[in-house]
């Protein structure tokens, strides 16, 4: 991941300064601009040597290119979503485990929907409008499925909003994984990982939940 390799890049520059600092006589600036960088592989993947220039460029920017336009819109989207299955949860659900986690999705992605609005506007972009298409975003509810959800109560509500909260929360995460590949603003790169960290602990405690029903 990006953030892995930032670490390496800092690591590798801070090595190079520190021995030329040292040495009686320090290495040329050619040889240190040529020096390879150790990029640490993915998960279950070997580090892999690459060049100082694809290191430049795979360091996250503070420029945006489309593919974190597109994530932030539609986490925008998708984050609406699931405020409106959270805020249903106070007057139908029976499980008060239920309710606290509904509630604290609600005040954690309240707040970033208007972190990702005022990221867009300053990118000179609109954030999408509340009657926003999502056909083919990860893990969205069907409008029959958000029907079925506001006329369920009690024990049905808590089954059917921890199917379609884990589902949800699991397009999230494959959302932010794709963005992690091809998007280049830091600020983008920050809220993925934060997002595909909040929601994987939440679709744990959900699957417990689910198990208990």
């Amino acid at each position: 991941m990006r953030v892995a390799l930032v670490a390496a890049v800092v690591a590798a520059l801070s090595l190079s300064l520190s021995l030329s600092a040292c040495s009686a006589d320090p290495a040329p600036p050619s040889a240190l601009s040529t020096a390879p960088v150790i990029a640490p592989g993915r998960p279950g993947e070997p580090a892999r040597t690459i060049s100082p220039s694809e290191a430049a460029t795979a360091v996250p920017t503070p420029t945006a290119n489309a593919a974190d336009v597109k994530y932030v819109r539609d986490m925008i989207v998708h984050h609406r979503q699931a405020v409106d299955m959270a805020i249903l949860a106070p007057s139908r659900a029976d499980s008060a485990a239920l309710k606290g986690l509904a509630s604290r999705i609600k005040d954690a992605q309240g707040p970033e929907i208007q972190y990702m609005t005022t990221w867009l506007r300053q990118q000179g972009l609109q954030a999408p409008d509340h009657h926003a298409g999502h056909a083919g975003m990860p893990g969205m509810a069907t409008p029959e499925q958000m029907e079925a959800l506001k006329a369920a109560s009690g024990k049905d509500f808590d089954r059917l909003f921890l199917t379609l909260m884990i589902a949800h929360h699991r397009g999230a995460i494959t959302m932010s994984e794709q963005v992690l590949i091809g998007g280049s603003h830091i600020k983008v790169e920050e809220l993925a990982n934060d997002v595909a960290a909040t929601q994987g602990a939440e679709i744990r405690r959900m699957l417990e939940m689910q198990a208990k029903l």
